[in-house]
């Protein structure tokens, strides 16, 4: 049976009759996934419920970094940056693949700060918290080997130092797979309409389905609101509690052809415009510019989309370090913006401190079995998911050892000869113990000649594709082409010219009919344009 169609039994089943569960999670991002995780592999009966797709929201458009946060450290935030730091190098050994070491390099040019030597010494300390030395200087020769390409402007030579880069998406669902294995039960595109109370207590909360009117309820003494910048609305305070202050934060990045900037590690120098750190990175084939930091004023409920102002910050960030490349808007694949669940001691206005100066700290709120969430960092999901636990079950006897791992340790198959050793690493990180079912579940050619020859090689097979139609709750084709593959940001036009082709491989995989693939087609199509393409040329 597939996953579409277990999930449809599944919401059928919980319709029918009214279930019990130790504790509900609201909210599919990574902090959801992760608490489901931890929930379930305790031996907890858990519920996730998403009212979109798993990782719609801003865990599927971060910046992809599974990093320490030096600037954190920068601005005294150790504790932050400690955690961070020790959760980067935990996943990165858990999941190998799917979390991938990416070298930086922070070139140092006359008169700007913070200088080399200031630098190093942050360095320093960001190893030591690591326990693992990975900085080290680089002449303005051995920078130029490193970054051809690069602006050589008074430049004095550069740092470099060891982060990690994820896919967040597949980040995510990874999570969702292996909460799944111990049980948990996980729906997308099913909304928390009320949280439902006993005496004042916590007692169950009810729930509706995409496109359906009426609405269920489950049992549960324990609700954990994970979701995100919408944490306010679950979320009631007691009396004498002051409210959850959220700072919608926008983060938008630009996603342009490795051939026009070809980069084999992150560049990363601070804008001149506000002295933010912003960089350059190879992901998926491709290179990413990114990123912004500014409030999101827009409603939450529509996806978020960059501004004209944002994509004009980014390409001078381009033309500064890469003048040669004159990177234009007319080479950009695609855009995607996030909005940062950021908890702020201010209220906005002109009086509140700039965006990048807020803290990434996470917080509680705690109303009689209701536990919320705002704030945190995607590297420290694991943290976070245990802290909410602990609340919500008065401590921690019941949950599993805090040194368990979040991935299970597989044995993977044999490689087929046609794929290569690094896309084979990719695709054990991505898949874990469902790796033989998904290339079994199709082809194992690549879905785009270009995309496998790139300078990242070996991307997406076909069999990943038909496996995510028929095995990861793909309800929609922008859930497909976003989420469970990257064509839709890395393909010119949102992967347009190879919707013909997914279709021919999906269609019976999906269940879907002529007339639904249309529909879903010219839905995906409006999306794209509205949220991850180009913003107008503004009048002139």
């Amino acid at each position: 049976m597939s996953q579409m169609k277990r999930r449809d039994s599944l919401l059928k089943e919980l319709q029918s009759s009214t279930h019990t569960f130790d504790v509900v999670v609201i909210g599919g991002g990574i902090t959801g996934a992760g608490i489901a995780r931890e929930a379930a592999g305790s031996g907890l009966n858990t519920l996730l419920v998403e009212q979109k797709d798993f990782a719609w929201g801003t865990s599927s458009r971060s910046s992809k970094m599974v990093h320490g946060g030096l600037r954190y450290l920068g601005s005294g935030q150790y504790r932050l940056t400690r955690d961070a730091v020790t959760e980067r190098q935990r996943l990165m050994a858990e999941a190998p693949g799917l979390i991938e070491p990416l070298r930086f390099i922070m070139p140092h040019f006359q008169r700007q700060f913070p200088g080399p030597r200031l630098f190093q010494i942050l360095l320093r300390v960001y190893d030591w918290i690591a326990r693992n030395s990975s900085r080290h200087f680089l002449s303005p020769s051995e920078t130029m080997q490193w970054v051809p390409g690069l602006n050589t402007t008074k430049l004095t030579g550069a740092s470099g130092f060891t982060d990690a880069v994820t896919d967040d998406a597949r980040l995510v669902q990874r999570v969702i797979t292996e909460a799944r294995q111990d049980g948990a039960l996980c729906l997308n595109y099913v909304k928390a309409v009320n949280v439902l109370r006993t005496n004042g207590n916590v007692s169950g909360i009810e729930l509706q389905a995409e496109d359906e009117t009426e609405t269920f309820t489950v049992n549960t003494p324990l609700v954990i609101n994970a979701t995100g910048v919408w944490a306010d609305r679950l979320q009631q305070p007691m009396d004498g509690q002051k409210p959850m202050s959220i700072r919608p934060l926008r983060g938008s990045h630009l996603v342009i052809p490795w051939q026009k900037l070809p980069v084999s590690c992150s560049v990363s120098l601070f804008h001149p415009d506000d002295k933010r750190p912003v960089f350059a990175f190879p992901w998926a084939g491709t290179t990413v510019l990114g990123t912004t930091d500014l409030d999101h004023t827009e409603s939450l409920d529509n996806e978020p989309r960059i501004a004209g102002e944002e994509l004009d910050y980014l390409l001078r960030i381009s033309s500064s370090l890469f003048p040669g490349a004159a990177v234009s808007r007319d080479d950009v694949l695609s855009t995607w913006a996030g909005v940062r669940p950021v908890v702020t001691a201010e209220s906005r206005g002109s009086g509140s401190k700039a965006p990048s100066k807020e803290s990434r700290e996470h917080e509680f709120r705690e109303d009689n079995g209701l536990i919320s969430i705002a704030g945190g960092k995607l590297t420290t999901f694991r943290l976070i998911a245990r802290e909410a636990l602990i609340r919500g079950l008065n401590g921690e006897e019941r949950l599993r050892p805090g040194n368990d791992p979040v991935f299970r340790q597989n044995v993977p198959p044999q490689r087929p000869s046609n794929i290569s050793h690094q896309n084979w690493q990719r695709l054990t990180g991505f898949y874990g113990s469902d790796l033989s079912a998904v290339i079994q579940a199709g082809t194992t050619e690549p879905v785009h000649d270009e995309m496998a020859s790139g300078a990242v090689p070996g991307r997406l097979l076909w069999a990943e594709v038909v496996w995510a139609c028929m095995q990861e709750d793909v309800e929609h084709l922008d859930d497909l082409m976003l989420r469970r593959t990257r064509l839709g940001l890395i393909v010119p036009e949102g992967g347009k010219a190879l919707l013909p082709k997914i279709k021919e491989h999906c269609l019976d995989a999906l269940g879907w009919d002529d007339e639904q693939w249309h529909a879903e087609e010219a839905r995906y199509s409006t999306l794209w344009r509205e949220a991850y393409s180009l913003p107008n040329r503004p009048e002139q």
